[in-house]
This record gives structure tokens, C-alpha cells and sequence, in this order.
């Protein structure tokens, strides 16, 4: 709860003055003081009591219970239910009721904010005084030389004691009047509570509706740090890109990284239909290679090798269909399929740095891909 309660009177109303008397409520006890007197030394926390007779409440049910939505949908909830024009009210949600509406303020926003631009720093409370009573039945408490109605109810009021039977018979019971011991009492009612100073008991109640809202929200970080939010939302953009980019290149290295591994194992099974077992790829195929010496697989075994080299260095996804060896000729044909002919070329050149002979046969367009026959065939 904030220490510091200052009231506005009924004749706030009338606009915004610094010289109006207003009740302030803190640490130092309750005082009757110039509104601008009363806001010397309040610091952030202090909360700022409405007179209930510049406040429209009423409750709607709202077609959302979204919170980020609850605010856009109020002035069309709302507006066939207040007199003025809804483009000069600020609406402030309240609590949500046991039926399933919600409880909504509305007050002027010209109104509010001229009394706002009065204080040296804004108010983290915005409340208003009939709304401070407890929600228990139909509460009443004589303030300011009126009487204040609240309660579980969804009326908010200030009214002469005169009006009050007329009242009496659509309240929710109990009906609990709270009033100094001098003050002449209501009728009909259930209970009779004594106070001594009304401010300082509703200051002791709790807010359960804060109109401190949208424009009139208050600050939650300091203004030394305004300067700041540009560069930290930069910074905090790039962290996101960055780590958005580290995750897809991730995501696309072991993609393929699959895709060659997969490819490899493929071929090595063709290659090697007798070896079931695969293990490891690069010792198995090592150890074949040496097995195999300068024989005719030794040969084979060392062009796939090459080749599986250029494919790794070239780092495009470039898949072998099919593989033929020639005993006589000594050369090996591959038919390939490359995302381009670009692509083929590159492939070409890396095997002819290795010392290669290399031919390409005639490519053609297939899909999304061009295929193409490599020959493969001693040395250049």
C-alpha cells in the first residue's frame, strides 16, 4: 500500500487548481492542505483519490478474456453506455466480477490530465474514493458532506442522506454505514461502524481498481535510462539475428552433413556387399584401400577417394546415381546429379587439380537439377 493518499473534493470537479484544499493522508497523519502543498516530498509511490462525482462506473462483459485485447475492446463495450463522447474519456479496467463482467471507470481525459500536469511527479495509484469500500455487501461512508456508496455492487455514488431509502430496496444487504460518532446515521441499515477520520480509514483500504492506465500509466524505470533504450534495443537485435543466424547455419550444416554420410554409406555398401558391419566409414574403407594394394579395386577404391574428396571440398549437394568401373579401359563413370551447372564445373576443376583426367559427357536439366556422366580415368 503507498504511505502517501492525497484526496481530491468533490469541488475538483471544477478543474484543476494548485491552490484547492485537499486532504493529504501519510505518515504524518491526516491534513487539510493547498493540493500543491500536499504533493511536497511525495516521491513515486503515491497514490491520488478521485471524487466519485467526476467518474462514470458501470460493468460490461467483454468479448475477450485476452489481457493484451481487454483494452482495445472497452470503448465499443462501453459506449452505448455513457453519455459522452467516448474519444474524450479514458477508460480505465477494473476487477473482474463474480458474473463475468468487468468492472470499467471512465472520466474525462482533459480533465484528468490537467490535474496530473500539476504534480511534480505522476501518481503510481489513480483511485477513486467510493470504490476504496470494501466489497461486502452495500457499504456507505460519509465523506467530504456527502455519503459515498460502494460495495459488491457494481454503483458507485455520492448522494445526500435523503436519497438513500429510495436507494435502500436495490442494494445487496448487508448495509454497513461507516460514519463519525456525531454524524447522524442513515435508515434502514444492518450495521453502524464508527470512524474517526474517513481519509485515513479508506487510505487503510485496498485498491482493487487502479485508473492509472494506458497514457496516464506510471513510469516503471527511471528517466536516466531513456537515453539508453535505442542502443540496448539495437544490441538486443542483433543478439536475436545472431543467434537466429548461428541456428538455421546449424540446422543447414547437419542437414547436410547427414546427407553426404547417407550418400557414403550407400555407395560403400554397393561397393562392398560382403561388409554388413559399417562402423567406421573412413577406417573401413581405409583398410580396404590397403588390403586392396595396386590391384584393380586398389584403383577403384583410390579414384573413390578422390572423388569423395572434391565432393566434401566442394560443399554442394551433389548426389552420385550411378557408378560404373572399367577393368579394361581403367577408368571410372559416374552418373551425377548437381543443383547447376555451375556446380558440374567446379566438380571438373577439383578433380583435375588432383591429377585427374577427367571428362564431362553431355548434361541435361532434370527438375530442380542437372544430370550429367563423369568419367573418371588415370592420370592427367
Amino acid at each position: 500500500m503507498n504511505k502517501l493518499h492525497v484526496f481530491l473534493p468533490p469541488a475538483a470537479c471544477a478543474g484543476a487548481q494548485a491552490t484547492l484544499p485537499v486532504q493529504r493522508v501519510g505518515e504524518g497523519g491526516s491534513q487539510c492542505l493547498p493540493f500543491a502543498q500536499a504533493l511536497a516530498g511525495s516521491g513515486a509511490a503515491w497514490t491520488l483519490v478521485l471524487p466519485v462525482e467526476v467518474v462514470t462506473a458501470c460493468a460490461v462483459r467483454l468479448p475477450t478474456q485476452k489481457a493484451r485485447w481487454l483494452r482495445q475492446a472497452l470503448p465499443f463495450a462501453v459506449e452505448e453506455l455513457l453519455a459522452e463522447d467516448i474519444e474524450q474519456l479514458h477508460l480505465a479496467l477494473g476487477e473482474p466480477l463474480a458474473d463475468g463482467r468487468h468492472r470499467v471507470f471512465a472520466v474525462r481525459r482533459d480533465w484528468l490530465a490537467s490535474w496530473l500536469a500539476l504534480c511534480p511527479t505522476p501518481p503510481c495509484t489513480i483511485a477513486v474514493d467510493a470504490d476504496l469500500l470494501p466489497r461486502q455487501g452495500t457499504q456507505l461512508l460519509h465523506l467530504e458532506s456527502r455519503w459515498l456508496l460502494g460495495g459488491e455492487g457494481v454503483a458507485r455514488l455520492a448522494l445526500a442522506g435523503e436519497d438513500w431509502p429510495a436507494l435502500a430496496d436495490g442494494c445487496a444487504h448487508p448495509h454497513i454505514v461507516y460514519r463519525a460518532a456525531q454524524q447522524a446515521g442513515l435508515e434502514p441499515l444492518d450495521e453502524a461502524v464508527e470512524v474517526v477520520d474517513g481519509h485515513a480509514w479508506l487510505a487503510r483500504q485496498v485498491v482493487s481498481s487502479n485508473l492509472a492506465q494506458g497514457e496516464f500509466a506510471a513510469q516503471q524505470h527511471s528517466d536516466q535510462w531513456s537515453g539508453w533504450r535505442p542502443l540496448l534495443g539495437l544490441v538486443g537485435l542483433w543478439l536475436v539475428l545472431q543467434w537466429g543466424f548461428n541456428l538455421a547455419q546449424g540446422w543447414q550444416l547437419q542437414d547436410q552433413a547427414q546427407t553426404y554420410a547417407a550418400a557414403s554409406a550407400a555407395l560403400y555398401r554397393e561397393l562392398f556387399p560382403d561388409d554388413h558391419k559399417l562402423v567406421n566409414l573412413r577406417a573401413q574403407l581405409d583398410q580396404h584401400l590397403a588390403a586392396g594394394g595396386a590391384s584393380t579395386r586398389g584403383r577403384l577404391l583410390g579414384l573413390l577417394t578422390q572423388v569423395n574428396q572434391a565432393l566434401s571440398a566442394e560443399g554442394t549437394q551433389i548426389l552420385i546415381q550411378q557408378v560404373d568401373f572399367s577393368e579394361v579401359r581403367g577408368d571410372l563413370a559416374m552418373q551425377i546429379q548437381a543443383p547447376g551447372f555451375a556446380e558440374l564445373e567446379r566438380l571438373r576443376e577439383r578433380l583435375q587439380e588432383a591429377g585427374l583426367a577427367v571428362q564431362l559427357g553431355s548434361a541435361s536439366r532434370e527438375g530442380a537439377g542437372v544430370s550429367a556422366r563423369l568419367v573418371i580415368g588415370g592420370s592427367a
